[in-house]
């Protein structure tokens, strides 16, 4: 092996590989190439095809490309005609730039390809049997294969795109799972490029030159005006006369062999394929010799013929009809062949056709003798008859007899010939019946029992609640308000109640009338308590107003000292905020007005001391300064005064004008302003103009928002009314709008809803994550508080397969997962109480229905729902078609459903790659700039405008690629400066024609039309659409990575390191970037990498930079050494005023050691304490500057806490000082409690970095400043892009979010920003499984009507399969043959009642198939002799228990590997890395077991063949 081949296959086994669905979780809908001779591979691999047989490598070879060749000719000609927009390329190899620019201008997602592997030994290779062949021949030719496919996988993972496995495709239900090797960006292996190595016409460097002189155009003319004589025009005949003229004219032919195979040509040309099925022949070696030597010659000239230039136009200017894929049938050359035996072939002949035989055998040679009038239909006749399959098919299965009158009205359209015997075997059944709880064994389910806990038992059950609930309550108070408080729970009453007597209703508006006043003030009423307040105010007339102003004076006054302008906005932003209303209404005005001040000196602080660097600033200021202004016209308390010198304002700044209602009062201001309007620099660019650029962010959001009775804290907008509208009605509804559009008040108002109803009514959320249900517990327990009459009931409780909060059948609100839904659904215990008592049901992220695990389950929920259901999602690429199949599913069950979409997000988000420095400083982290959104104009973010993602114009216009103000400015500028005579830009699109002042909805309204007009330039090739996209994507192309970067160049005093970094080095390059957030104050920030152990190694780096850079920090900081020197003095002093007290005895008697202290001065001291500025110091404390945590966002002792809990459950001590710094973790393999911990805390925002696989991703509430693409991933697609984006931009907190990606290619991240989201595709949701589970409902449950209602209301939808029609017969064929299995299985006897071991298969649902492989092994006692040994011979018993049932339930497909890789690098480990064989005994059960399941299935499948199939069904999809 040579050292670029050995270097190659290290390399490839090094890449890291996932096994994914490749259309639901990887691909979608984008376009992906499949590389062929990787497909024919897999194909001719494929044992049960015996394409290779006992061929030597040559011979093999030889066939694959005659093979290829005609495959090739086939698609050629045939595939334009059925699929016009599936296109066949050829390339010489790799590299080949004509595949260069085919690739890049394909914008293909990835290539599937083979990578060479074979998983077959050599010892066990047929070819050592029959020929004269060692071993390392044939592993030159596997290595040989090995390196052409993975140089070339080299070369494309290069390029940054990743490779799809075919030889790992699996087929399951609906989905198609493979493997996905993962590149990177660029490669730093070095592999010499051999473009001979990997060419795709691999060739055996042996070419006969006068081969290729015969084969000339004018001979295969003369051939084809002989033939033409005959009345042929097969393609078929035409190849095949040519290469056997070539062969006699080498003198390489048996004149038999020639007659045998012209004989084959013209039974295939007479005889259709059915006819055509033989069995193989027996022949004797010599014979087996000769054709195939024969073949080899004949498969050899044929691929040569088919590679000629002119064999293409020879054929299309002929019109012969290309039928060469059916050119050689095996069986049927070898049965002829073995039949004509060493005789001439007229012995075999009638007398028909014999004119046709002896014409082509006179074309193909001169040296035949015409044998005596031969006829070739009798030939044929002879030839099948005595070798053709006549015997009728396999005996079809007779089906054992069912019957039960719930089913029997479904299946009665079925015709098929029942069994007399009503016997399935001899063993006796057993009746199956559920005792006890399926996963616990001890807890009977007997509803007579009565279970008394002991009083330890309940205290320990006491204790578990009273710690679940202190913990959900702390959850709660970091998802609450936007101030941080937490929400004070509502009582809820029941509105439909019987009303209590008249004292009891007073007695209840008195008390909570009551809590609304002061302490111990009396009331009588809810309304004289209004009244007497409302005559208080009106006493004190102007007191209150004059008590506010003075107030805000002070406040004012304090504010101006502050010398920091930044900090003085803020500090009266939240003055304002934090202001009682009662006080509010009096200084608002006047308290704006001041902000507008404050802001406009900032503006001209920064004008005058512009240099060019701070005009994001600037613009920033100013358009925060008309963000103001124009709200100003709201707020309570308005003068003359002020509207006046605001307007004032607004002419000096070049700004439009803003409408103030007519103003009366006027007063004078508590302040004098410092206006200075004349030296103040207008706006240089038009307020339209001004607006576009740079208000986008701040403009008017409100999309028909009116006031609402049902929603109390906002106002909703139209589409959310009619969300409320339809749920009011009793009406399903399926509802899909972007991340942060106010989804979430939804559910609460349906839950509310619920809890007025009744006590007794039940509304289950479900949620497709166990941290998605913890979240939706904590916010339920938050908001909601109800007292019931009865004890054991709650408004909500939580159920997951590993933990409960609360009684699940005791609740109101139920919050749960989809199995665990499903499982009490099903549940016979249920039936008759709790599952009547569902009144809705809320499916979170509905397009979790994709999913390969879990998705069957939510399908399957979704068509046994017996109430009205409320889907949710932001994420669906077919939302029309998802609402069709829902719509009829709940149709069936009584229910309307009405789709509701929304589009716009609240807060836009902005785009940007990041481009690492080439050396970077750290030295603290920097000072964030006020005033700025986005990441505009720092060094090294490049700008992604939406529209230059749109490389590949094959996607069209996703529907959900948004463009802010901003970029529809842009686009109308780049538009107009390429518009031509033909492809115009309409005035009605300039930017004059909107209003003077613009709204949301505005811009909202010129993006549709600036869209229209950009997707008629894209379809149309001579646009200027092309030149558009160019011109939009320079910020990418321009923007240079900065050569160096010191992250505070102020701290010039300060030691610091300086690092060369590596652009494509994830983990260096985190920190520069962070840096460049801070300056921006972009923070906090999530990074999303879908790797765990990438996740964690990142934190680590990060950890270390900063430890390293404080560390540098503190050995060269004279500030640093000087505030130490002070704190030790300080601990000096405080150890010499405070020496310690020398222990005495105490009296008796006596408890206070500080009795001769008084009040006072324990007063004085702590006061004293306190204003030292050592007091709170930590010299081990990470340093301001070297670390990410808000200290001012969480309390020590809260932190205290946490940091105890952690503790407690031994949790590295990295991941707890990553926490102090203000860095966390979050994936799925981290602590639950320490995940928790990071969730809350950085909704607390006391974390400003968190790093996370896509656990953040769905649903959860994680809202952040900026989000991260940190490096490439297989996951990383275009609907996992949208979910985890969707983090960026929080709703009360940021106008503006924030996308960065880092280590991507930019092709990728066009491919993420055009993308398309993925159809929600189906499964086949009538599984066996669930069946069982259905008639184990009605058997267990006495046949309840909700159980007999469920399944009628199943079995009667018209459309089961969410991708495909109504095909309700094919359904009910497939489970009347689910219930044959189950019958010849003994888990289902003739009357439907479920027997032996139905309740252990029933429950292990979601391994099926391998349940129904344990009930084979179970049934029979395969286990019981295996453990009746278990005393004699323990380890072996249980090394071979753990074998089975790992191969049952514990089977992970790897990728394809070479056996010589398994042999020589896997066996040497001491870990088993791949499964043993299962024992001889089980796989003898488990295979009798599949050939009766196959048995069973080939019967269904004939059957419905036989009853609806009127038509063949012979044509394959593609061609």
């Amino acid at each position: 092996m040579d050292a670029d081949s050995s270097t190659l296959l290290d390399w490839y086994g090094k890449l890291p590989a996932r096994r994914v669905d490749l259309v639901g979780d990887y691909a979608g809908q984008e376009l992906f190439i499949v590389e062929g001779d990787g497909l024919l591979l897999r194909c001719f691999d494929d044992p049960k095809l015996d394409f290779t047989g006992k061929a030597t490598p040559s011979q093999s070879r030889n066939k694959y490309l005659l093979a290829r060749a005609i495959i090739l000719r086939h698609l050629e000609v045939h595939l334009h005609l059925s699929h016009p927009t599936v296109k066949i390329y050829t390339f010489d190899s790799v590299l080949d730039p004509a595949f260069q620019n085919y690739l890049n201008a394909s914008g293909a997602y990835f290539i599937m390809t083979h990578d060479g592997a074979n998983p077959l030994p050599l010892s066990k290779d047929s070819r050592l049997k029959h020929h004269n062949l060692n071993v390392q021949s044939i592993e030159s030719e596997e290595h040989r294969k090995r390196v052409m496919f993975r140089t070339s996988i080299f070369a494309v993972i290069d390029q940054g795109y990743n490779i799809a496995l075919i030889d790992g495709l699996e087929l399951m239900d609906t989905k198609i799972m493979i493997t996905v090797v993962e590149g990177i960006r660029k490669s730093k292996v070095a592999v010499a490029l051999d473009e001979t190595a990997y060419a795709s016409n691999i060739d055996d460097g042996d070419i006969d030159r006068r081969l290729q002189e015969e084969i000339s155009e004018s001979s295969v003319r003369m051939v084809l005006q002989e033939m033409s004589k005959l009345g042929s025009s097969s393609e078929r005949l035409l190849l095949t006369l040519m290469a056997l003229k070539v062969m006699e004219h080498h003198s390489v032919m048996d004149i038999r062999l020639m007659t045998a195979f012209l004989i084959q040509i013209l039974v295939i040309a007479h005889t259709p394929l059915t006819s055509r099925r033989l069995e193989m022949p027996a022949i004797d070696r010599e014979r087996r010799r000769e054709l195939d030597e024969f073949l080899a010659t004949f498969v050899h000239i044929s691929e040569r013929i088919l590679q000629r230039r002119f064999w293409d136009n020879i054929c299309t200017q002929a019109s012969l009809q290309c039928d060469i894929n059916d050119m050689i049938d095996g069986r049927l050359l070898m049965t002829i062949w073995s039949k004509l035996g060493e005789g001439s072939a007229s012995q075999f002949l009638g007398s028909r056709l014999q004119t046709e035989l002896q014409g082509l055998i006179g074309i193909a040679t001169s040296k035949f003798e015409t044998p005596n009038k031969p006829a070739l239909g009798e030939c044929t006749s002879k030839l099948l008859s005595a070798t053709e399959l006549s015997p009728s098919p396999p005996n079809q299965m007779t089906i054992l007899p069912f019957s039960h009158f719930v089913f029997d009205k479904h299946l009665q359209p079925i015709n098929i010939t029942i069994q007399a015997s009503r016997n399935v075997s001899g063993r006796s059944a057993k009746v199956f019946q559920e005792v006890s709880h399926w996963h616990n064994a001890k807890r009977r389910l007997d509803p007579k029992a009565i279970h008394v806990l002991s009083d330890r038992d309940k205290m320990r059950a006491m204790r578990r609640n009273q710690f679940f609930m202190a913990e959900m309550a702390s959850y709660a108070a970091s998802l609450t308000g936007v101030t941080g408080k937490i929400l004070e729970p509502e009582l809820i009453t029941v509105s439909e109640a019987v009303k209590p007597a008249r004292e009891t209703v007073d007695r209840t508006k008195e008390n909570n009338d009551t809590t609304k006043q002061r302490k111990g003030q009396a009331s009588k009423g809810a309304t004289n308590a209004k009244a007497i307040i409302a005559a208080n105010v009106a006493a004190k007339g102007g007191g209150v107003a004059d008590k506010a102003m003075a107030a805000w004076k002070t406040v004012r006054a304090n504010f101006d000292a502050e010398r920091s302008l930044q900090s003085r906005y803020r500090k009266t932003k939240a003055y304002l905020r934090d202001c009682p209303s009662e006080k509010r209404d009096i200084v608002q005005a006047e308290v704006e007005y001041y902000i507008i001040c404050t802001l406009l000196k900032m503006y001209r602080i920064l004008c005058k001391f512009n240099d060019n660097t701070n005009q994001h600033q600037i613009n920033g200021v100013t358009a925060l300064t008309f963000s103001t202004i124009r709200g100003l016209p709201v707020a309570k308390g308005l003068t003359k005064t002020i509207v006046n010198q605001v307007k004032s304002i607004l002419q000096a700044l070049n700004l439009p004008s803003v409408e103030f209602p007519a103003v009366e009062n006027d007063g004078k201001l508590s302040f004098e302003p410092d206006l200075r309007l004349n030296e103040i620099p207008p706006v240089a660019t038009t307020y339209h103009e001004f607006q576009l650029l740079h208000c986008g962010p701040y403009m008017d959001r409100n999309l028909d928002s009116m006031p609402d009775a049902r929603v109390k804290t906002f106002n909703p907008d139209g589409w959310q009314r009619k969300v409320l509208d339809e749920l009011d009605a009793g009406r399903s509804i399926f509802v899909v709008a972007p991340t942060s559009a106010g989804k979430t008040f939804i559910s609460f108002y349906a839950m509310e809803k619920i809890l007025r109803r009744s006590d007794d009514s039940v509304l289950v959320y479900v949620a497709p994550t166990k941290a998605l249900v913890n979240q939706i517990g904590a916010e339920v327990q938050a908001r909601f508080k109800k007292t019931y009459p009865h004890a054991g009931r709650s408004v909500w409780a939580i159920h997951t397969r590993d933990y409960r909060i609360n009684n699940p059948s005791g609740c109101q609100i139920l919050v749960t997962v989809p199995h665990i839904l499903q499982i009490m659904l099903l549940s016979s215990s249920n039936a008759k109480s709790w599952s009547r008592k569902v009144r809705c049901i809320i499916f979170d992220e509905i397009h979790s229905i994709g999913q390969a695990d879990d998705g069957v389950v939510w399908e399957q929920l979704l068509l046994v729902a017996p109430c009205p259901i409320i889907a949710l999602s932001a994420t669906v690429g077919n939302p029309d078609q998802f609402n069709s199949w829902l719509t009829s599913t709940q149709r069936s069950s009584g229910f309307d459903v009405t789709m509701i979409t929304h589009q716009h997000r609240y807060s836009d988000l902005r785009k940007f790659i990041y481009k690492p420095p080439s050396r970077f400083s750290f030295s603290g982290l920097p000072e964030p700039s006020f005033g700025t959104l986005g990441l505009d104009g720092l060094e090294g973010l490049a700008f992604v405008h939406p529209v230059a993602s749109l490389v590949n114009k094959s996607r069209g216009i996703p529907q959900d690629l948004s463009l802010e103000a901003r970029d529809c400015f842009t686009l109308w500028q780049c538009m107009c400066r390429h518009q031509t005579k033909a492809f115009p830009v309409d005035q009605s699109l300039d930017p004059k024609q909107l209003p003077r002042v613009l709204r949301k909805a505005d811009i909202i309204e010129w993006e549709k039309q600036l869209k229209i007009l950009l997707k008629s330039w894209m379809l149309r090739e001579e646009s200027p659409f092309d030149k558009v996209i160019e011109d939009l994507g320079k910020p990418v192309n321009d923007t240079k990575a900065p050569a160096y970067y010191l992250s505070r160049p102020e701290e010039s005093t300060v030691k610091t390191e300086t690092i060369e970094m590596d652009a494509d080095d994830l983990y260096c390059t985190t920190l520069p970037l962070l840096c460049k957030l801070q300056e921006r104050d972009a923070l906090p920030a999530i990074l999303f990498n879908y790797d765990r152990g990438k996740c964690e190694r990142i934190c680590k780096t990060i950890m270390k930079q900063l430890e390293d850079a404080e560390k540098n920090m503190k050995e060269s900081s004279p500030a640093w050494k000087s505030k130490i020197r002070g704190y030790e003095q300080y601990l000096a002093n405080k150890s010499k005023h405070n020496p310690k007290k020398m222990a005495a005895p105490k009296k008796k008697g006596k408890v206070n050691d500080d009795e001769g202290t008084s009040k006072a001065d324990k007063m004085q001291d702590a006061a004293s304490e306190e204003a030292n500025p050592y007091a709170n110091f930590n010299p081990d404390a990470p340093v301001e500057g070297f670390h990410f945590a808000n200290i001012a966002k969480a309390e020590a002792a809260e932190l205290a806490a946490i940091h105890k809990e952690l503790k407690r459950r031994e949790l590295e001590p990295w991941l707890m000082e990553s926490l102090t710094r203000g860095i966390g973790v979050h994936h799925a393999g981290m602590n639950r409690k320490y995940r928790q911990a990071v969730e809350m805390l950085f909704r607390k925002g006391f974390l400003r970095v968190v790093i996370a696989t896509g656990t953040l991703a769905l649903g959860i509430n994680m809202p952040c400043a900026t989000v991260i693409f940190s490096g490439d991933s297989v996951f990383l697609t275009a609907l996992n892009f949208r979910q985890a984006a969707g983090r960026a931009g929080r709703r009360g907190f940021d106008l503006l979010g924030n996308v960065v990606f880092q280590n991507l290619s930019t092709a990728k991240v066009c491919r993420l920003l055009s993308s398309r989201l993925p159809d929600m595709t189906g499964h086949f949701p009538i599984t066996t499984t669930l069946i069982l589970r259905l008639f184990t409902l009605l058997h267990e449950s006495g046949n309840t009507r909700y159980a007999v209602d469920a399944i009628n209301s199943l079995l009667s939808q018209p459309r089961l399969y969410l991708d495909g029609p109504a095909f309700k017969d094919q359904v009910l064929h497939h489970l009347r043959f689910s219930i044959e299995y189950l019958r010849r299985h003994d888990l289902l006897s003739a009357e439907g009642v479920p027997l032996n071991f139905a309740g252990l298969t029933s429950h292990l649902y979601y391994t099926e198939n391998s349940s129904f492989s344990l009930n084979a092994l179970l049934k029979e006692g395969h286990f019981h002799d295996l453990c009746s040994e278990i005393d004699t011979a323990e380890s072996r018993v249980l090394r071979t228990l753990m074998i089975v049932m790992a191969h049952l339930f514990g089977r992970h497909p790897c990728r394809h590997s070479d056996q010589e890789y398994i042999e020589n690098i896997v066996k040497r480990s001491p870990s088993v890395v791949f499964l043993p064989q299962l024992p001889a005994s089980a796989a003898k059960i488990l295979q009798d077991h599949n050939d009766q399941t196959l048995q069973i299935f080939t019967t269904y499948v004939r059957t419905f063949v036989d009853q609806h199939i009127n038509s063949p069904d012979d044509k394959l999809p593609l061609t």
